[in-house]
């Protein structure tokens, strides 16, 4: 019988497995994309709830979560419906901010994004669109 571990193969090898856990890594060696990457990634997340990747509090989780590629295509179909005009790949990003709730939490903290000497107009018109949809 064996020990249920898969065989040397690439840049895998049984010799470098320890007994610890916390962090999964899926990615294609040539940076090819792929729905089972995807797929892949969050089963790692559901195998990782044994080290309470839910946290102190089974509600609110741990931040937990998947790192994929930028979707390119996605990103400025989107942006062109908000009138904004992506630079090249590669030369923007895209962030998830998590607010208050409360009205004057969540104003403070747009004030600080909107009056940041480097802040870019897209950003604020972002802001505003985020805050309209809650």
């Amino acid at each position: 019988m064996g020990s249920g571990m898969p065989e040397q193969q690439g840049l895998y090898s049984p010799s470098n497995e320890r007994d610890a856990c916390g962090l999964g890594f899926v990615a294609h060696i040539k940076g090819k994309k792929s729905h089972q990457i995807v797929q892949q990634g969050l089963q790692i997340l559901a195998n990782l709830t044994h080290r309470g990747a839910t946290g102190y509090d089974p509600k609110l989780g741990d931040g937990a979560g998947i790192l994929i590629q930028m979707p390119d295509a996605f990103m400025r179909k989107e942006a062109t419906k908000l009138g904004i005009n992506l630079p090249a790949v590669g030369s923007y990003a895209c962030g998830t901010a998590f607010l208050p709730q409360t009205k004057n939490g969540r104003e403070a903290c747009e004030s600080i994004v909107a009056h940041h000497p480097r802040r870019s107009s897209n950003i604020t018109r972002l802001a505003r669109c985020a805050s309209r949809q809650q």
